[in-house]
């Protein structure tokens, strides 16, 4: 067995005609004795070094026993793991040896973080070769239909997996490992202010029904135009991006533990224009104040102000049009590499394409887009908001609420979609419809308009893990700013 030969370093052949895989026999067994020492040394690599990270198979066995001891509440030493290893390594030696030889051969425990660390590291190089070889292979065998765009996001989406997960695999795993994911975000839920399992959006109401915006969720907020969809994602991208802090994680990667980075597909508007709402919001002074420069002095102060905190929030704009939903997909896997990434947007839809292949209609791509969107959101393990349009039905209707079956163009929307939320705002709808003044059906038309002014719904009509409802807001049309509404209930007592 290797482990056992290399028990002594050997000089490796000058005219050796090939090449290992990285690898560090010594520092995998400094690192075992350290912990089999002393199991602090354990809880000093458990974030981030996994079993399969180990070069050679018995190693692999041995940290994985470990792991259980520890974790059980018991003391892992030669004499208990021996218990659960295979008795005989070959070559004359027993695990009992071989153990106490690792434990005599330990690295200290300040040491077993940097030799953890190493080994990671190698893991990591060993798969970057492996993924480079299936690279290869793919761009010299590659099938006739297998455009070399299509290998390039291939090899990008591997790349991501493994710069995000530290390994390049897949398929099963155990109902312990999600139990303990289940118990972690509980724990931080508990321990979050609001007691929120997800990224908070900032509107209070909203928060409560949703528990917040949930990892690996897709939330389609729809809307017919006019309604303020895209303000309200602007208001949730800044409020996120606003709040965000992290602090680093043991293998080196920067972890949010409140807001978040956020990246913004702007398909529609240009990042200018997004830039000028948002300052709007947060500066109070209308949008279209600010583009006709109908401002005084103390207010472009403001906006200088205002302009200088906003340019340290990590929100992130793309905005090019009518990309594709790989190109998508592939910028946004750069993005969570490059500066991290807790929240996606996409502003709208419809105006993405899918892969067009021959004999596809406009419905079918729009599944691949949704379905991508899905799978995107569980890859990169954020929520996904992708804005909607709305059908024209709803015109046609008496009651102007939007429903599920409003969804356009495509019924997989709604199945792929973890959340859908509409927008509707009664005030838009009813100021279309004024009388002719001085008459009665007037002044009753202005009394009602009083009532809803400002005022708008979200409506939730879907959400598979937690309650449907609708969640009144406080809209301000000049300045494109939704809020929580201040119930009648929470206001102090008037007196007359």
């Amino acid at each position: 067995m290797e482990a056992v030969r290399r028990l002594a370093p050997q000089q490796s052949e000058p005219d050796q005609k090939f090449r290992l895989a990285p690898h560090n026999i010594e520092a995998e067994q400094a690192l075992l004795g350290a912990i089999l020492v002393n199991n602090e040394a354990f809880y000093r690599v458990s974030d981030f070094l996994e079993p399969d990270h180990f070069y050679e198979p018995i190693h692999r066995e041995i940290y994985e026993v470990c792991g259980k001891i520890i974790r059980t509440g018991k003391t892992a030493t030669p004499i208990t793991a021996k218990t659960y290893l295979q008795d005989e390594l070959g070559e004359g030696v027993t695990m009992a040896q071989y153990l106490a030889r690792l434990a005599a051969e330990a690295t200290t425990v300040l040491n077993a973080a940097d030799y953890g660390q190493a080994i990671y590291d190698l893991a990591i190089r060993r798969s970057l070769i492996l993924i480079g070889e299936e690279v290869v292979e793919s761009a010299y065998s590659a099938d006739v239909d297998a455009s070399a765009n299509k290998q390039i996001e291939e090899a990008e989406k591997r790349l991501f997996d493994l710069a995000e997960k530290g390994r390049y695999d897949g398929g099963f795993q155990g109902f312990n490992q999600a139990l303990i994911e289940a118990i972690n975000m509980a724990g931080e839920a508990y321990s979050r202010d609001g007691s929120l399992s997800g990224t908070a959006t900032g509107l209070t109401d909203l928060d409560r029904l949703m528990g917040g915006l949930q990892r690996s969720d897709l939330i389609i907020l729809a809307a017919r135009p006019a309604m303020g969809k895209t303000s309200l994602a602007t208001n949730i991208a800044f409020s996120v991006a606003k709040a965000y802090q992290a602090e680093p994680a043991p293998d080196g990667h920067m972890k949010t533990i409140n807001g978040g980075v956020v990246g913004f597909f702007s398909l529609e508007m240009s990042a200018e224009q997004l830039a000028t709402r948002i300052l709007a919001e947060q500066a109070e002074i209308s949008s279209s104040d600010i583009r006709r420069g109908n401002i005084h002095e103390s207010q472009y102060a403001k906006l200088v102000d205002t302009s200088n905190l906003m340019a340290q929030v990590p929100l992130y704009i793309d905005d090019t049009g009518g990309i594709s939903i790989a190109q998508l997909a592939a910028r946004a896997r750069r993005l969570k590499r490059q500066k991290g990434l807790d929240l996606l947007i996409v502003d709208y839809l419809q105006l993405l394409s899918g892969s067009k292949k021959a004999g596809e209609n406009r419905v079918q791509e729009l599944t691949e887009i949704t379905t991508t969107l899905k799978a995107l959101a569980k890859e990169l393990e954020v929520p996904i908001i992708a804005l909607s349009q709305l059908s024209r039905q709803v015109e046609n209707r008496e009651d102007k609420h939007p429903q599920l079956a409003d969804l356009r163009e495509s019924g997989s929307i709604e199945q792929d979609a973890d959340v859908v939320l509409f927008v509707y705002r009664e005030e838009y709808y009813l100021g279309n419809k004024e009388p002719k003044e001085g008459t009665q059906e007037h002044l009753e038309w202005q009394a009602e308009m009083e009532k809803i002014h400002g005022r708008a719904e979200v409506i939730i009509a879907k959400q598979r893990h937690g309650p449907t409802g609708t969640v009144q807001l406080h809209f301000e049309a000049n300045l494109t700013r939704f809020s929580n509404l201040a119930r009648e209930d929470y206001l102090p007592e008037r007196f007359e």
